[in-house]
């Protein structure tokens, strides 16, 4: 998930049921980390502290995958070292 919308993605076109950028990580941690893949075990760890307070909205997004599908959008060029990843990580238990 991201705070900034991705590029070339229309949000009328997109069909997005719910966009909540409040999990999404900080500006400063986004900025820190800069899809470095060398900040990547680091950036997960503060990004998982960051959303440890933000149990509602996890508690949320657990629901939903209950239900089915959801899509994790990121506005990195950058496919696996990007905080969508890291959350889909975290949901699954996976990091």
């Amino acid at each position: 998930m991201e705070r900034l919308w991705p590029r070339g993605i229309s949000k009328d076109r997109a069909a997005i049921d719910l966009w909540l950028k409040e999990i999404a990580p900080s500006t400063e941690l986004r900025k820190w980390f800069s899809h470095d893949p060398a900040k990547w075990a680091e950036f997960k760890r503060r990004y998982r502290a960051e959303i440890n307070g933000k149990e509602s909205i996890l508690k949320e997004i657990k629901a939903r995958l209950g239900k089915g599908n959801v899509t994790l959008l990121y506005a990195s060029r950058e496919e696996e070292y990007n905080a969508a990843s890291a959350l889909a990580g975290f949901l699954t238990d996976r990091d």
